[in-house]
């Protein structure tokens, strides 16, 4: 057996490599329509593109409550006929993928636009992969293994969390495996994307609250990342603030229409920081939670977060300081150290207002060896963490989290 230390020297030179990847290969970025009504001008947009059928992915509930309705009016008044495959359930299944795949070739579509969170938009980039690349989900999962480009592929996010219309990722769940894979590839950039948050006023306090501190999640695993950019600093930098000034009100006050539309910019924001810098040991055990329990991923990385945190700290205690500089919870005399644990803090605060609990009931301590066993082969030839854990310290960390 390698023993652990060489191991990580290992990881770290992967990561160099990466990193030198991330800075030379181009990332597309979809165009941006933002603001109130931005999805109305999306539709004219596809309209203009010479799509005359389309197909909508999206999930029961959102067709359920008439959130698409001003959606498909704008589409039919643009001569846009649509379809609407709404069978994607949180953490689509590669069954779902296929479904939605049989949908679009049933109702002869050009096209795909996906309406609702990173679940409804995560499946639509892979239907859409999968329309002009003949190989099943399975053989998609990793880095660039899709050969040829999507169907086109618009966005319109109905939640302000995982930022998946800016992101080359998309996660599909393996009940069969109890896995999540992850299928990251350039070419799954939507072409275009709406960020409309009267679309987000709507949205339960429980459900703008988890995806909130998935949003957070991404800025700060982005930051404190070794792979993080000058660019990429500049994106999470500006989504933490955008999300400690936004997130409470969005919370308390869902039809606050100027604090749905900042935390969307936020979400868009981190989204575009992770894509380069990638996240880190919280999605890695997040990740596992959904795949055994169906955890919300947002709710995950939320109670998920503090302890990794604090264990990741004094490796990056100067980059999660500077974090909690942009927060606004610099104190006179702080020093580095003090301020990155006021910004941890600050986060369990956050977690205990919005009522999000520090452990997750679901969680069984017979499951704890595998669920450490998954996150570390995720995490690991994979993101660029500034502090390296072992299964016995993962383990650890992970039992704290039991109810």
């Amino acid at each position: 057996m390698i023993p652990f230390g060489i191991q990580v020297t290992g990881y770290q030179g992967l990561m160099k490599a990466l990193k030198g990847l991330v800075k030379t290969v181009p990332f597309p970025k979809p165009t941006l329509f933002s603001g109130p009504g931005s999805s109305l001008e999306l539709c004219e947009a596809i309209a203009q593109m010479g799509m005359h059928r389309i197909l909508i992915v999206t999930d029961a509930m959102l067709v359920e409550i008439g959130l698409l309705k001003d959606i498909e009016k704008a589409l039919t008044k643009h001569g846009v006929r649509y379809a609407i495959f709404d069978g994607v359930q949180p953490d689509p299944t590669i069954e779902q993928i296929e479904s939605g795949l049989k949908a679009y070739h049933r109702e002869r579509c050009q096209a795909i636009l996906a309406v609702g969170g990173g679940s409804s938009i995560d499946a639509a980039k892979v239907i859409a992969a999968r329309v002009t690349n003949d190989k099943p989900v399975s053989r998609m999962e990793g880095f660039f293994r899709i050969f040829s480009a999507i169907a086109p592929l618009y966005a319109v996010p109905t939640t302000a969390g995982t930022g998946s219309e800016v992101t080359i990722a998309a996660v599909v769940s393996d009940p069969k495996n109890k896995k999540k894979m992850s299928v990251i590839d350039p070419k799954l950039m939507p072409h275009l994307a709406a960020l409309d948050g009267a679309l987000m006023t709507g949205l339960p306090a429980p459900i703008t609250a988890a995806t909130g501190m998935d949003a957070l999640t991404h800025a700060i695993e982005a930051y404190i990342s070794t792979n993080a950019l000058p660019e990429t600093d500049s994106y999470a930098m500006a989504a933490t603030r955008l999300i400690f000034e936004n997130l409470p009100r969005a919370v308390h006050k869902g039809s606050d229409l100027e604090a749905r539309q900042r935390m969307a910019m936020a979400s868009h924001y981190a989204a575009l920081a992770f894509t380069r810098a990638g996240v880190g040991y919280v999605h890695a055990i997040s990740h596992q939670f959904g795949a055994r329990y169906h955890t919300p991923h947002g709710l995950g990385n939320a109670i998920v977060l503090p302890y990794v945190l604090e264990y990741s700290k004094r490796s990056c205690s100067r980059r999660l300081a500077q974090l909690g500089d942009a927060a606004g919870l610099r104190q006179k005399g702080d020093r580095a150290p003090k301020l990155a644990d006021r910004f941890i803090e600050r986060i369990r605060e956050m977690n205990d207002e919005f009522g999000i609990p520090d452990t997750l009931e679901a969680l069984a301590a017979e499951d704890i060896p595998e669920i450490a066993e998954a996150a570390l082969k995720e995490a690991h030839y994979t993101y660029a963490v500034p502090r390296y854990m072992d299964q016995r310290t993962c383990e650890k960390l992970v039992r704290k989290m039991v109810a």
